[in-house]
């Protein structure tokens, strides 16, 4: 006997899963933007905004257009679920960008739905009360609607609780930042002559954020840095800066190679990280409080893959590799016969002969700019910028060095004149000289120095009058300044020949490891005729011997270090 059955689908479950499916709250702001363009709408209004309920917060958005609105089937199937009405308008006005049915979808994320729409004559009221709560217990909720003989203009809806009431991320430089980015209105195709001035770039939006108190106006099209006129006038005016201010575009149209029918548009700005800022306030920088939202330029730049002018995927790894070389790019590859996934996230739904073709395409896009002139030029001017930089710190370097040797303290011993150091490897000089003019001055030997492999000397002491195969060897580290934090281990380690010590008797040192050694601090007396330090731990007999060189010098050898002048 045959029992043939249909597939059946759970409603509440494919529209709790689509709903659930846009990973950036803030994709809602690209789906109303995106219904306001195929609405032929000349302006548009997005408001978010919070009003009190029962003593919390409530987040309450409004998206408004006058576009061409909704009749009763326009209206199922904007609340429908993968029932566009665009399908098959595609073909008539390629523009429209619409076409799953999924989008608005994002909208049953929330406590409330309102629209207020109205064509040929009718106006339409609608509500849809508790999405999200209806869709977890397991079934669609029903939309209320209450038609009338009215003119209504576009398209009004208002949106309560949306995302769990979370407000952050609609803050003004936010939204406008996505906006810009990730949405028709923010669109680059007026890089190209072929797609300049149609008539929906005349659209007006204006934008108010949850912390602005008024709506202000936003200009269409993504924004680029300006291009480079001139490589003179650029080294001119930021020599030092130039390769990082460098800007230079490059446009294609054409066709794939394999699919002549399928037509691509590539925009490739080479820009520098100093050119970015200039235009994006949102680039993350030292010393720069950036907006909420904000990135770094690894994050956000390289090369990206975009259907209808909107970006849809970075691929970074189809381009360069050397590491981060894509983080010069500013670049957009748009494909119509792109594929999406349900929540217009990825393009992995594209055909993969397609998909390969299109990277081969990118490849060698890339592979002309590279080999360009206009690529030779970053590295004329990053040479440029070198040789003058590298003179700069030349001089700066100069000039604080011939300031240091006229101020610095000097010391005459047998002939040899001695300058006050300035950092370690200068302790080390002086302690090379010393002990050259006097050769038992110092307790230990020098075995091996080497200031590449963490402690700088291996040494041995002198009164051991063991043969050094047989000797015990220890480190011996040479700083400038002592203080309380020692950045080795006190294991295997002799002692330690210091300029200052910046040290009170009795305080405690920590090595790297956290182990503490207290400084003991024997005064100068009959028995002595310097003033000794050591390092002591009451649980290991070995005491860490410090010696303070230049008080070391002036009590054994009487080596004063004065200014001459």
């Amino acid at each position: 006997m045959n029992r043939n059955f249909i597939p059946k689908v759970n409603p509440s479950r494919e529209f709790l899963e689509i709903a659930s499916d846009f990973s950036n709250p803030l994709d809602l702001v690209r789906e109303a933007i995106s219904n306001a363009f195929d609405a032929k709408a000349t302006r548009m209004d997005l408001s978010f905004t919070t009003f009190q309920e029962h003593g919390r917060p409530k987040l309450k958005i409004l998206i408004r257009d006058n576009g061409s609105g909704m009749n009763y089937d326009d209206l199922n199937s904007f609340f429908d679920l993968g029932n566009s009405n665009r399908v098959h308008q595609k073909d008539d006005d390629p523009s429209l960008i619409g076409e799953k049915g999924h989008g608005t979808k994002i909208y049953f994320n929330s406590e409330q739905i309102g629209v207020v729409t109205g064509k040929e004559g009718k106006k339409y009221e609608c509500h849809m009360r508790n999405p999200i709560g209806c869709l977890y217990d397991g079934y669609v909720p029903e939309v209320e609607v209450i038609e009338s003989d009215e003119i209504f203009e576009g398209t009004l809806i208002e949106i309560i609780g949306y995302n769990g009431n979370e407000r952050y991320m609609f803050k003004q430089e936010q939204l406008k930042d996505y906006i810009l980015w990730f949405t028709k209105f923010g669109s680059f195709e007026q890089q190209f002559d072929e797609y300049r001035d149609l008539p929906h770039q005349q659209i007006e939006l204006f934008l108010q954020g949850i912390d602005v108190r008024e709506a202000k106006k936003i200009s269409f099209g993504h924004v680029f840095a300006t291009e480079t006129l001139s490589l003179d006038r650029l080294l001119d005016d930021h020599l030092a800066d130039a390769p990082d201010r460098f800007v230079k575009r490059f446009c294609h149209i054409d066709r794939l190679p394999n699919f002549p029918e399928i037509e691509y548009q590539a925009v490739f700005y080479i820009e520098g990280n100093k050119a970015k800022r200039e235009y994006n306030p949102m680039i993350k920088r030292s010393g720069y409080r950036a907006p909420d939202g904000s990135y770094t330029v690894q994050e956000r730049y390289g090369l990206w893959l975009s259907k209808d002018f909107i970006p849809v995927q970075k691929k970074n790894d189809w381009i360069g590799s050397k590491g981060s070389e894509f983080t010069r790019l500013h670049a957009f590859f748009n494909c119509q016969a792109l594929k999406l996934t349900a929540n217009r996230g990825s393009i992995d739904n594209t055909p993969a002969d397609i998909l390969s073709q299109v990277q081969r395409e990118i490849e060698r896009l890339y592979r002309e700019i590279t080999e360009s002139d206009d690529w030779a030029n970053i590295d004329y001017l990053t040479r440029e910028s070198d040789a003058y930089q590298s003179e700069r710190r030349e001089k700066n370097d100069l000039d604080k060095r011939v300031k240091h040797a006229r101020s610095a303290k000097t010391a005459e011993f047998k002939g040899i004149v001695l300058r006050e150091p300035r950092q370690e490897q200068g302790v080390f000089s002086i302690y090379r000289a010393i002990d050259v003019l006097e050769p038992q001055l110092f307790p230990f030997d020098i075995i091996d120095y080497d200031t590449h492999a963490g402690i700088d000397v291996l040494a041995q002491l002198r009164d051991s009058r063991v043969h050094l195969d047989q000797s015990m060897l220890r480190y011996v580290e040479f700083k400038y300044l002592l203080n309380k934090n020692f950045n080795h281990s006190f294991s295997r380690l002799y002692g330690i020949v210091c300029w200052q010590l910046k040290i009170l008797h009795d305080e405690v040192v920590n090595d790297a490891f956290g182990n503490p050694r207290k400084l003991r601090i024997v005064p100068r007396s009959g028995q002595s005729s310097f003033t000794q330090y050591f390092l002591e731990d009451e649980r290991d007999p070995h005491r860490i011997e410090i010696i303070v060189l230049e008080e070391y010098l002036s009590e054994k050898l009487g080596i004063q270090f004065r200014r001459t002048r």
